[in-house]
């Protein structure tokens, strides 16, 4: 065959290969995207993780009994709920008494929650009390989070939170009792969610304590367990979602009380311990605690030194236990 001839057949077969090619090219490219969008499909819609069973801190609410109460917060004694928080019209006055009325009251909104890490606990039977934005004259400033001895056996911490209402911030403080009150909806991390307390609880005489939402060592902490409590989705602010939201009410997190904190407000409860009170007053002054200083960031996020109890401070029903002062050595507490 003559040189010409080979050359233009090598060229016919070459083109007609090439042709081919591409038509199967093209034949695989939705292929292969079908095989990706379905892949990524399979990854959004992955299924649940198993059945956890019950769950174990569900023991941290309140059976709701007894008389009915609003589910909005009360505000501050003769002070009405502004109109855009919901007048408190079907409130029992009852629970205007037993809700915890507020110990400080800011002008300004209380900065976001920074974020930080907690210290393992230093033995079993500590309770996890999480850091929060106190008010001095000067501003806000942070008060670390810690673990904290509680003053009897089967107390519960219920952090306090800052609410707004008539164009003000208030700080209604935490306290300690049976079972989990309401503290705002804040997420406060740790097992706090913003609803009851997910980091642990108390069976026969022996507190649990659950990994999911503690730094546990568990050469120190025995009593441990692992559960992924479902997330909470009542307590996202109004608006854009904020995690580090730090206060109810006005812009921030948007939610009312659930039955079980009614029901928990009724039961004998007792104030912040005097070792808890020392513990706030000694970072009011504290160089880099200051919001104005740290801007969020403060040098002292959390302690690894526990706070021992103050083994004067009981419980008491609730005319004698909302105070915020912190227990006396006669056993009774401020009014």
């Amino acid at each position: 065959m003559k040189a010409p001839l080979r050359f233009a057949l090598s060229m016919s077969i070459a083109v007609a290969a090439v042709l081919c090619l591409s038509g199967i090219h093209q034949k695989l490219i939705p292929a292969i995207t079908e095989v990706s969008a379905a892949a990524a499909v399979s990854q959004d819609q992955a299924p649940p993780p198993p059945d956890q069973g019950p769950d174990p801190a569900s023991v941290n609410q309140a059976e709701p009994s007894g008389p009915s109460y609003t589910t909005q917060a009360p505000p501050p004694p003769n002070q009405a709920a502004p109109p855009d928080q919901g007048a408190p019209t079907d409130q029992n006055p009852e629970d205007y008494a037993n809700a915890p009325q507020p110990t400080a009251v800011a002008p300004d909104a209380p900065p976001p929650l920074p974020d930080y890490d907690q210290p393992p606990p230093p033995a079993d039977g500590y309770i996890w009390t999480p850091g929060y934005w106190a008010w001095a004259p000067t501003g806000y400033y942070w008060v670390p989070g810690a673990w904290v001895e509680p003053p009897y056996m089967g107390a519960l911490w219920t952090p306090g939170y800052w609410g707004f209402y008539s164009g003000g911030y208030m700080f209604y403080p935490g306290h300690w009792g049976s079972h989990i009150g309401f503290y705002g909806g804040i997420n406060y991390g740790f097992g706090y969610v913003g609803f009851g307390y997910e980091g642990g609880y108390w069976n026969s005489g022996r507190f649990f304590y659950n990994r999911a939402y503690n730094h546990i060592d568990v050469h120190v902490v025995h009593n441990v367990y692992e559960y992924h409590a479902a997330p909470r989705a009542f307590n996202a602010p109004r608006g854009n979602f904020d995690p580090h939201a730090s206060f109810r009410g006005g812009a921030g997190v948007q939610v009312h009380p659930q039955p079980s904190e009614g029901a928990a407000w009724r039961e004998p409860t007792a104030p912040r311990m005097s070792t808890q009170a020392q513990h706030e007053q000694n970072y009011s002054s504290t160089h880099g605690q200051g919001y104005s200083e740290n801007h969020g960031r403060p040098s002292t996020p959390a302690i690894s030194k526990p706070i021992p109890a103050d083994r004067n401070v009981h419980p008491q029903p609730q005319s004698q236990s909302h105070s915020g002062g912190g227990g006396h050595s006669d056993n009774h507490h401020q009014r």
